[in-house]
């Protein structure tokens, strides 16, 4: 497998603030067929330029730089061969596992996707978590099996008459078909190790329906194990921090998701109850608007929405009253007006004023209006000013 090769510079053109460099030959791959691109150097005259990417365009193709190099210099053009050994991995274990689908399902790959975090196949048949570890097993049998890998060009006449896991019709001329021993054959233009073993493992990591089939997202070779170790640590740290098995997690959290909802349940409770308490004791002290109507303010540092929400429900039912609620979430002051039958106030005048002196946006109803704005250190006090103006 070719790593590095000399080549002289055919010509620089600037490209999205930086260079592509177009040479007489190449080893770098570029981004295509759903396969991600080649990175490496070119060295030339003494000076090292990074490649950061490559594409392909009308034919030729492009190694994007930020430093360009002048016609007719020789260079000497060295992948990364970590980056394209992990590509090879991933693209050639995307071969085997859509193999693995077919052979044992009848499942059709009609999607290729390559990101640099995870690998995905979309199949034309739904399969759930069961196949696909089925898939996976195959697969992997077949890796460790260390079966040569072939790469040959035929002509597309002849590609049509092969025993091929997919063929397009459409193609025409001399077509590249890269062969797994005993198992998958199919046309591809992208980079393979010359042996299964050189894939090293597939693991699946989602299995998820997709339009009126699935989508498979797994990792192979070195990615896939380091994304299984940082999977093992999490589990060993969820497991020490319940002090359950790891085997135990699924449990351990579903019992903390009940324990979390029954507290919650309780919290509201506790909170309606005090908030009952408080109206009460308004009620026997009122406040009372310059128009004479009762006034209920809330100046809250911690409430949750849903508990805003059941406060302003309680206050609609005192009749001839006006109500504010202030209360913090996070890094945000929100608020909430309520003026019920009878309160000569309205809503939309409390909320302008409101929102000119927090910076706010919000609006709403004469009887009811709500909205926002960024929490400033002295909000209560500003708030409390302003309610005692009304």
């Amino acid at each position: 497998m070719q790593k590095e090769c000399e080549a002289e510079v055919v010509r620089t053109e600037p490209y999205h603030g930086g260079f592509a460099i177009v040479l007489d030959q190449t080893v770098f791959f570029p981004e295509g067929g759903g396969q991600l691109s080649d990175t490496g150097t070119l060295t030339a005259a003494g000076k090292v330029l990074v490649v950061t990417h490559v594409h392909e365009k009308a034919g030729e193709i492009f190694h994007e730089t930020k430093e360009p190099l002048e016609p007719g210099m020789k260079v000497q053009a060295k992948l990364d061969w970590t980056v394209r050994f992990d590509h090879m991995q991933q693209h050639c274990g995307e071969h085997m596992l859509s193999y693995a689908f077919y052979k044992l399902f009848g499942a059709h790959n009609v999607g290729f996707h390559m990101s640099a975090d995870m690998v995905g196949i979309d199949l034309d048949k739904e399969v759930g978590w069961q196949q696909a570890l089925q898939a996976e097993r195959f697969t992997n049998r077949e890796i460790q099996e260390d079966r040569p890998i072939t790469t040959k060009l035929v002509p597309a006449e002849e590609a049509a008459k092969m025993n091929l896991r997919k063929f397009n019709d459409k193609l025409t001329g001399i077509l590249r078909i890269v062969s797994v021993e005993g198992s998958d054959s199919c046309t591809c233009c992208g980079t393979h190790p010359t042996s299964s073993g050189m894939v090293g493992l597939v693991k699946i990591f989602k299995v998820e329906k997709h339009k009126e089939g699935s989508r498979v997202s797994f990792l192979c070779g070195r990615e896939a194990l380091e994304r299984v170790e940082q999977y093992m640590l999490a589990a060993l740290d969820a497991s020490n921090l319940l002090s359950i098995k790891e085997t135990e997690l699924p449990d351990g959290v579903a019992r903390l998701q009940q324990e979390k909802k029954e507290l919650s349940e309780r919290l509201t409770e506790c909170t309606g109850k005090l908030m009952e308490y408080r109206i009460a004791e308004m009620q026997a002290h009122p406040a009372a608007t310059k128009a004479g109507h009762k006034k209920f303010v809330f100046l809250e540092p911690d409430m949750m929405p849903k508990e805003a929400k059941a406060l302003a429900k309680r206050l609609g039912e005192i009749p001839e009253s006006f109500s504010a609620i202030f209360y913090r979430n996070g890094e945000r002051l929100n608020y909430m007006f309520l003026a019920t039958d009878g309160a000569e106030l309205s809503c939309q005048q409390v909320i302008r004023t409101v929102n000119e002196a927090f910076g706010g946006r919000g609006g709403g109803r004469p009887e009811s209006c709500q909205g926002s704005a960024a929490c400033p250190e002295d909000w209560q006090a500003k708030a409390e000013a302003l309610m005692s103006a009304l």
